[in-house]
């Protein structure tokens, strides 16, 4: 074998690497976990911004496009979003700061459809309409209107 079948073999298997890649192991974009919902809202609130908690499910596409499309980038320029799971056994302390599971908390917040998105203000209020379910062509939208009804409300207007 010559040294230019070597580099072009090492050259094809480096591009094969390449490609198979970003899909072996492509991990979902996640959004932050709270540890306690009353110390997250407070941040929140410090900010003048409402808390915005989505609830999701392992696995569920549109949970995917909702996450990596519409909170993960209102994250990056600030907005306070976490992220609550349906069968997650982590504890979260709720607004009270009572201890419960993810999935408890979901229960008791009478979410049945994920994704679902909510949004709090003062006191662990929910400050606009919940925006559930994802399909939707005009989600960015409808996600715009909620979170000025919500910010408004965080500013005490």
């Amino acid at each position: 074998m010559s040294h230019g079948d070597t580099t072009r073999r090492q050259l094809v298997a480096s591009l094969a690497v390449l490609c198979v890649a970003p899909m072996v192991g492509a991990a979902e974009v996640e959004l932050p976990a709270p540890a306690s919902l009353a110390e997250s809202l407070a941040m929140a609130l410090a900010k003048s911004q409402p808390l915005v908690v989505m609830v999701s499910l392992q696995g569920c596409p549109f949970c995917k496009v909702v996450r990596e499309n519409y909170l993960v980038p209102e994250h990056a320029t600030g907005l306070p979003v976490v992220q609550i799971d349906f069968r997650d056994q982590r504890i979260v302390r709720d607004f009270d700061g009572t201890p419960r599971t993810h999935d408890a908390l979901i229960k008791s917040w009478h979410v049945g459809v994920a994704p679902t998105v909510l949004f709090f203000g003062r006191n662990g209020r929910e400050v606009a309409e919940r925006l559930v379910g994802g399909a939707s062509d005009f989600y960015g939208a409808y996600l715009d209107a909620r979170l000025q009804q919500a910010r408004a409300a965080a500013r005490g207007s």
